[in-house]
């Protein structure tokens, strides 16, 4: 809801700087809103049309250089994708995070509280009218949801990345320092324009490599593994699971940031804010101070000048005392997913898993089963026909996660999924597992009751049925009819790679 106004500070500070701004807009999809309805199945997807939509323009028009102003999850890197298939001058201003909302009693919501509430009340902890002050005062203003979610995730590793000014990922929405950014695109961009800096040569290797140890610190959203091997993609670096899991392996995860810890992104700025963070990791060696940024300088002289850490912080978390000493996005495999799958393990949900599967085709019959108390401990809940092609649009199970949690069976209840995880997901959960069951996954086949057990420690997921029974179940398998027959979906379906792979449609 800010977004324009942003813009045309943008559009002054361009001027200022002696260049003509011309200012069109793309389409959007706001989780927010779609989260829970068939409206989801359009989310992911609206990502590459983003990315197709300003290409097109760019490419058409013959426009020089692109400040793109996003504001939600799937904005960020389909402009940020748009960026590296150009490979024209170019900046992302975050549209900058929400403030957290007051319940009348003074209790602190964000976005996740109104999910969360909905398993808390079917369970009896909360009243309705609880309920209700809790959705009533969860999201007071403009913004991004406000935790490590998905849109703070990527926000953050855009900075990190070099393609947003210092201090991009942790200014609030409404805050003056986020206006002053906008005021300063400008010259930034002129200066680009200048000395030819594009984004092949901010986005290496090296700086994605970045974005992932600085998502993982931050323990953010299992979305940054699509969407940053996407981004990869488009400029040709090629990210796979594997560069995630090794990264995983060597950083430890720092900051007690919600879903599972107990900030919001608000409050980095008055700790030092995002340039301050990757301060820290640089002096502890966890990053690479080297790579090019959009000032024309790197990383690390970017920093130089700049406030560490505030003293007495308790948000991020001492290299030698971390909340989790290796990081908590992690990549399982197994006969239940051949070629992988993507787990959020912050440590407090335990490292292993075992118990009875009970599976459901749809999300909807997943929260109709925990409204009847179907779904107790002990179970590997499996939501399935959700992936990119079966969804379609692998859409997000926030409302599940968060019922789950709500309803206190987040120690208790595993959750599988060929679709994706909210930001604000947080327990025992797994997705983007691969292959998906709409395309013959062995998800498809597993049946309720089969014993599952998930180790994170050798990064497995497996069903206790042996191949010969897999192989029989596997012929008696019939593929559901597509959920969509025309439109930009049935156009998704035909064209988008495997969660494995980015979803990409343009390969």
């Amino acid at each position: 809801m800010h977004l324009l106004d942003l813009s045309a500070r943008v559009k002054e500070g361009v001027q200022k700087a002696g260049l003509v701004g011309m200012r069109f807009n793309t389409v959007g999809v706001s989780d927010g809103i779609s989260m829970g309805t068939r409206g989801m199945c359009f989310s992911l997807q609206s990502r590459d049309l983003i990315a197709d939509s300003i290409e097109t323009t760019m490419s058409g028009l013959w426009y020089d250089a692109n400040i793109s102003i996003p504001g939600c999850d799937k904005n960020m890197p389909g402009v940020l994708m748009a960026m590296a298939r150009l490979n024209r001058p170019s900046i992302m201003v975050y549209g900058g995070t929400i403030r957290p909302g007051r319940g009348c009693g003074g209790q602190r919501y964000d976005i996740v509280s109104t999910f969360e509430s909905f398993g808390s009340y079917l369970s009896g902890k909360i009243t309705e009218e609880q309920r209700a002050d809790t959705v009533r005062h969860a999201c007071p203003g403009p913004g991004a949801c406000g935790g490590m979610y998905t849109a703070n995730t990527m926000a953050m590793a855009a900075e990190t990345m070099g393609m947003t000014l210092p201090y991009s990922s942790s200014s609030p929405a409404t805050s003056q320092e986020k206006l002053n950014e906008c005021l300063g695109a400008g010259a930034v961009m002129r200066n680009m324009l200048e000395k030819n800096i594009l984004p092949s040569d901010i986005m290496t290797r090296a700086a994605f490599e970045n974005a992932i140890t600085v998502a993982i610190a931050m323990g953010g959203s299992t979305n940054v593994v699509l969407h940053l091997i996407a981004i990869s993609r488009a400029i040709g670096v090629n990210l796979t699971l594997d560069d995630f899991q090794a990264i995983s392996d060597r950083t430890p995860f720092l900051a007690d940031m919600k879903p599972s810890g107990k900030y919001v992104m608000e409050d980095l700025l008055p700790i030092g804010g995002t340039p301050a963070i990757l301060k820290f990791l640089l002096a502890e060696g966890l990053i690479d101070g080297s790579t090019m940024t959009v000032t024309g300088k790197t990383l690390a002289e970017n920093l130089r000048d700049l406030p560490g850490l505030s003293e007495g912080q308790d948000i991020i978390y001492p290299r030698n005392n971390p909340i989790k000493p290796t990081g908590h996005l992690q990549t399982l495999y197994g006969n239940v997913a051949p070629e992988g799958s993507v787990a959020k393990i912050t440590g407090k949900e335990g490292l292993k898993f075992v118990g009875t599967a009970i599976v459901f085709d749809s999300e909807n019959d997943m929260l109709s089963a925990l409204e009847r108390g179907e779904i107790t401990k002990g179970h590997v809940v499996i939501i399935r026909y959700v992936g990119p092609r079966g969804g379609p649009g692998m859409p997000e199970m926030l409302t599940p996660s968060s019922a789950i949690m709500g309803a206190g069976l987040g120690q208790h209840v595993a959750l599988l999924t060929d679709g994706r995880f909210s930001g604000g997901s947080h327990g025992f959960i797994i997705g983007h597992i691969t292959p998906e069951a709409q395309s013959g996954g062995p998800l498809g086949l597993i049946r309720n009751g089969d014993r599952i057990t998930i180790d994170a420690e050798t990064r497995r997921i497996d069903a206790d049925v042996t191949e010969a029974e897999m192989e029989q179940r596997r012929k008696e398998w019939v593929e559901p009819p597509l959920k969509a027959s025309k439109g930009t979906l049935f156009k998704y379906i035909k064209t988008v790679k495997t969660a494995s792979f980015g979803c990409v449609t343009d390969e």
